[in-house]
Order: C-alpha cells, then sequence, then structure tokens
C-alpha cells in the first residue's frame, strides 16, 4: 500500500480560511474580503443566534419532552433512537432516558464492520440504563458485495451501504412501531460544518433508494435481495407529513460541550472514547482515516475541527496542530488495509488497485434535486441547522 500521505490536488491557488480551518481542498469554497469562508460567515449570521450556544432553549425542550411522553402514554415506546456507539447517539440515549425520563425504541445496525471497543461502549450504556437494544444484523454476503460495488464504482463516498441500512430502518420502524417521534443525535456543538458537497461528486444522497439500486444494478455481481430501501418520498413527505412522525434534534436545545460528553459518558458508563468522530466503525475508520485523504486529498477532519473551532470550544491554532499529522499513522494504515481486504475477501492488491483507480465520471440515477429542493425549503423555514454547501 501507499505511504500516508494527505493528496494535494487544489484545481486553484491554494487558501485556507482566517476563522476556522477549512481549505481549498473544497473546490466550491469562497472567502470574503477578510480571507474568512462561507461556511463561518453562515455561522455567525444565520446560526449561531437563534441556537445560541444551547442557551435559553429550556420550554422548548421541556414542551418537546411533553409532547413526547404524552404521546406515549399507555405504550412502551414513545420514541425511536439509532445507537451506533459514537459519541452523539450515545449522548442522546443518556439525557433521553436517566434526565427526560423517556421510553425509547432503541435500535443498531450490525452491518459487520463494528469495532468491539463500539460493541463494548453500547453493551455498557444499554445495561446500566436498562433498556433493550434491538439489533438489525444485515446480511454479511449482500453488504459485503455491495461495499465492493462502491469500491469499484471510483467515487469517493463508500459508506452509502452502511449509511442507507441505518435510514432504511428508521423507515421501517417508524411505520411499523406506531411512535411519533425519533429522536436525532445531530448538534450544531460539534456538527454544524458538513462535509463540503465537492466531495460527494457523483454520489447521490445517502437517503436515496433509487441512487442505490443503480450502483447496484450497475456494480454488482450477485442480486441483492435482503437488503432494505427506503426512498426521498418516503423518508422526507409519507413518514413526516402523511403518518405524522416528527425527527427531533433536541441535542440543539442543551448546553453542552464535546468535552461535557465525554466526561459525562466516562463518568457514568466508563465509556471508552474514540481517536476521531466516527472511528467506532472499521470501515469508516479506514475511509476517512486513509482512503479520502490520500486517494482524495480531502480530510474530514477540517469540517469536524472547524466545527469546534466556530463553536468556541477549539482555537483555530489548535486545530491546525491537529492538522499537521496524518489522521491514522503509516503503521495504523497498514494494518487496517490489511484486515479491509481480508474482511472483504480480496487480494491487498485488488484494494490498491481500487485506490489508484481513475476517479468516478458515471452518472447514477437519483432523486438529487428532490433532497436539494427539500433542504433549501427547510432553510427558509428555519428548520435546516446544518451548514451543507
Amino acid at each position: 500500500m501507499s505511504e500516508v500521505v494527505i493528496k494535494s490536488k487544489y484545481s486553484k491557488p491554494y487558501q485556507i480560511c482566517k476563522c476556522c480551518v477549512m481549505d481549498t481542498s473544497d473546490e466550491d469554497i469562497t472567502f470574503d474580503s477578510n480571507g474568512v469562508c462561507m461556511r463561518c460567515n453562515e455561522y455567525k449570521e444565520r446560526i449561531e443566534p437563534e441556537w445560541n450556544h444551547g442557551k435559553g432553549h429550556e420550554k422548548e425542550l421541556q414542551d418537546l419532552i411533553n409532547a413526547i411522553k404524552e404521546s406515549g402514554k399507555g405504550k412502551e415506546y414513545d420514541c425511536i433512537l439509532g445507537l451506533s456507539g459514537g459519541l452523539d447517539s450515545s449522548y442522546m440515549l443518556h439525557l433521553a432516558v436517566k434526565e427526560w425520563g423517556l421510553k425509547p425504541f432503541v435500535f443498531h445496525i450490525d452491518a459487520g464492520w463494528n469495532l468491539p471497543v463500539a460493541e463494548t461502549n453500547i453493551k455498557k450504556l444499554t445495561d446500566k440504563l436498562g433498556v433493550e437494544l434491538h439489533t438489525e444484523k444485515m446480511d454479511w454476503d449482500e453488504m459485503r458485495e455491495m461495499q465492493l460495488a462502491w469500491f469499484r464504482t471510483g467515487l469517493e463516498m463508500l459508506d452509502a451501504p452502511q449509511d442507507h441500512a441505518f435510514i432504511s430502518l428508521i423507515d421501517r420502524y417508524s411505520c411499523e412501531l406506531g411512535v411519533k417521534y425519533i429522536l436525532n443525535g445531530y448538534n450544531i456543538c460539534t456538527e454544524i460544518i458538513a462535509d463540503p458537497s465537492s466531495w460527494e461528486k457523483g454520489s447521490g444522497p445517502t437517503g436515496d433508494g433509487t441512487y442505490l439500486k443503480d450502483v447496484i444494478r450497475k456494480y454488482c455481481k450477485i442480486p441483492i435481495k435482503k437488503y432494505t430501501f427506503t426512498n426521498g418520498f418516503k423518508h422526507k413527505f409519507w413518514i413526516p407529513y402523511v403518518l405524522g412522525v416528527k425527527t427531533l434534534k433536541p441535542l440543539n436545545y442543551v448546553e453542552f460541550t464535546k468535552e461535557q460528553m465525554l466526561e459525562t459518558l466516562k463518568k457514568e458508563y466508563e465509556y471508552e472514547p474514540y481517536s476521531q468522530k466516527h472511528f467506532e466503525d472499521l470501515i469508516t475508520k479506514f475511509l476517512e482515516g486513509y482512503w479520502q485523504p490520500t486517494r482524495f486529498g480531502h480530510d474530514i477532519r477540517r469540517a469536524q475541527l472547524s466545527s469546534l473551532v466556530v463553536t468556541g470550544q477549539m482555537t483555530r491554532d489548535e486545530a491546525l496542530k491537529i492538522l499537521e499529522q496524518p489522521p491514522l499513522s503509516e503503521e495504523e494504515s497498514k494494518e487496517l488495509f490489511t484486515e479491509v481486504a481480508k474482511k472483504l475477501e480480496i487480494s491487498e492488491e485488488e484494494l490498491m488497485k481500487y485506490h489508484e483507480m481513475p476517479e468516478c465520471t458515471d452518472k447514477f440515477k437519483s432523486q438529487e434535486w428532490f433532497y436539494n429542493l427539500g433542504i433549501r425549503v427547510y432553510e427558509m423555514l428555519g428548520l435546516e441547522k446544518r451548514i451543507r454547501k
């Protein structure tokens, strides 16, 4: 495998934001006359005034909790919560059960890539909180083939099989359980800046079954029969507006920092932190820690760290210091490379061929226009709390 070096392939003169650490590895980034990027300006103008770092939202939060409890009277569950073992969903579960007294239906997807540390963290949380964990184990032969199919595309965003499975399962449970609230762990505090859309060129929206089915049709070598799909109409319209299921992001109504989340979970559950966000999953750790930086020149830590910088949890200099080193050491990258190839039942030579192949130029069917329209509408209504440019 190649040496662990962050690839550089800027299409315009290099520039980095004077406020955060986003740079021209995002081909669409723009800067104002002071060298501040559009994301920092949008955060200051659109997000921070209303969010106010979680302060002043006590009544909104209590109204949500009361509505959830009222809807769940006489029922086994009053909300749905997906638990990955990552920081955000774990903290969400802690607050939902211990602080707010809710009765969540807690589910987890086992797509075959779980790391032992994540499974241990999940067990610690669910055992101590006394909640039943509903685990959906995906068919490994199909998941393996789907993951290989995405490698064969030459695309950058290769988490689609796992991510879509999660969304599909939420949609399925929304229809089956009769529960009217979904708790989403997304929060402005640690995730306000999304991965740049320019990094996702060629990929369709994660929840778009049309896109997934087209990739499968073109690149899978076995039939995919057991996997569950959803689509934009069902996820964005039918479930919320016809069935009346609301997706809530209550962490945005709570004052906390990333450090406080970690300390709470460590103290209450002996939670073991991961070295980087999303590193609770083997394939995601491999893709974000090695594949994307070395193949595409995109370091996801820029968005993650910039979220902490603009929200005042880290200085820009501290973020830059972290970025001086690659996400993974060369030794750890080699170990992961070997492990992923073995898991996929291919040779390391074949996996490296995917790493060195030309970037994807295929066009895939998708409902991207529908998703983009939804995001624009949500922004106009003040419902979209993430900077997605």
